[in-house]
């Protein structure tokens, strides 16, 4: 059962919808059918890209999936006895109609206690990398995903629930037409891929100046940019020092031991704020704020470390302390697992989120127990964290 000693109002920065299986497809333009398909391979339903079957999600309908919380054992106190993947899932549950629509959602959120969250999608994360090499159907698979993302959940439902749309970046003027498109439907943020923008030249930061007019109608809607954790490509990356062929992400699979150690530097995360601040970005445009999602927080100190030393040594390759710069622009969600007060300690008590990453197997069963990860803190800062912050980062009401 919830909490129900929680007297302040809860908002949750990482809650997850489960897309159905029409979600890529029903708004598809007929010239691209068969861009995004569901096949059968060994009696079981897969999902193929451009015609390469996925391993990405073991099960993309979502009709069966692990139980809430059912890593969460393992993230707070790891595997002594060595358990597979598999164990760790234990038995599988019928997903509820609550991860697939918004009226049964709110009506579990106000079970679980939560007052309002953020709804990231969750098989979208692996469009952007396997469709890198065609920009423009790119776009197009994205805006039918935010089409049916609208008609199913809308953008801001009932205040409660703030489902993101995805805006893809290879060309700026259809992210610019994508992005005028979600804030005319009300949508109180949008998510980027924090990865390396594809293109017909290449990849490049979307912290380049290339990319600033998407910037400046970014300001000018004045909307909050989600960087949700996705398939970044690394992977293509780690496989050279592997010596394997280039292979897809798998983050449901067994890595090698070489693989568990470099996911854990956060890389991915680290180098897109990295970008964000030494290419300038956040300094052209000091108001953006920029909340990083379902990335944890083993990033900052060694950001804060390395930036810091950078400063220090080489003032004049800067705009502004880059330190100042991400305590303005940037608000920052760690894992449950993690230390939030060495984080306070560290960047204060403005700029942290709390959230669930409910329903996912690697979240957390009982969202709002996170508050006893802050017992000890000024309640001040303990409704800060658990959602005045993230409604701050919105410009929304502290309460619904």
């Amino acid at each position: 059962m919830p909490r129900t000693d929680v007297d302040f109002p809860v908002f949750d920065a990482d809650n997850h919808m489960y897309e159905t299986v029409d979600a890529f497809t029903k708004f598809l333009p007929k010239e691209h059918e068969g861009l995004i398909k569901y096949v059968q391979v060994n009696g079981r339903d897969k999902i193929a890209v451009r015609g390469v079957i996925s391993e990405y999600i073991p099960n993309p309908t979502f009709n069966v999936v692990a139980r809430p919380g059912a890593w969460e054992d393992y993230f707070k106190n790891g595997n002594p006895e060595g358990k597979s993947t598999r164990e760790l899932m234990g038995k599988p549950i019928r997903s509820p109609e609550a991860f697939f629509a918004p009226e049964p959602r709110l009506k579990l959120m106000n079970e679980l206690g939560i007052d309002r969250a953020l709804m990231w999608p969750t098989l979208a994360s692996l469009l952007e990398d396997r469709l890198r090499e065609d920009p423009k159907a790119t776009h197009v698979v994205v805006h039918a995903l935010n089409q049916w993302m609208h008609e199913q959940w809308s953008f801001n439902y009932e205040d409660r629930i703030f489902a993101t749309p995805v805006i893809t970046l290879p060309i700026v003027s259809e992210a610019i037409k994508e992005l005028e498109w979600v804030v005319e439907r009300g949508a109180k943020i949008i998510l980027i891929r924090p990865a390396p923008v594809p293109g017909y030249e290449g990849f490049r930061s979307f912290a380049l100046p290339e990319f600033d007019p998407f910037w400046e109608k970014v300001v000018e809607a004045d909307i909050t940019v989600g960087l949700h954790s996705s398939d970044d490509g690394l992977t293509r990356y780690y496989n050279m020092w592997e010596g394997r062929p280039d292979g897809e992400h798998l983050p449901f699979a067994s890595p090698t031991a070489f693989k568990d150690i470099m996911n854990k530097q956060h890389r991915g995360i680290f180098d897109t704020v990295t970008s964000l601040i030494g290419h300038g970005l956040l300094s052209r445009f000091p108001t953006l704020r920029i909340l990083p999602v379902e990335n944890g927080s083993g990033w900052v100190r060694p950001f804060v470390e390395a930036a810091g030393e950078s400063y220090a040594k080489s003032p004049k390759l800067y705009d502004e302390d880059p330190i100042t710069v991400l305590k303005r622009n940037i608000w920052i969600h760690p894992f449950f697992e993690e230390n939030p007060r060495g984080l306070i300690d560290l960047l204060g008590p403005d700029r942290i989120v709390f959230g669930s990453d409910f329903p996912h197997a690697e979240g957390m069963s009982d969202p709002i127990s996170y508050v006893d990860e802050l017992v000890g803190l000024p309640k001040e800062d303990i409704i800060k964290v658990m959602g005045g912050n993230l409604a701050e980062a919105m410009k929304l009401p502290v309460t619904v």
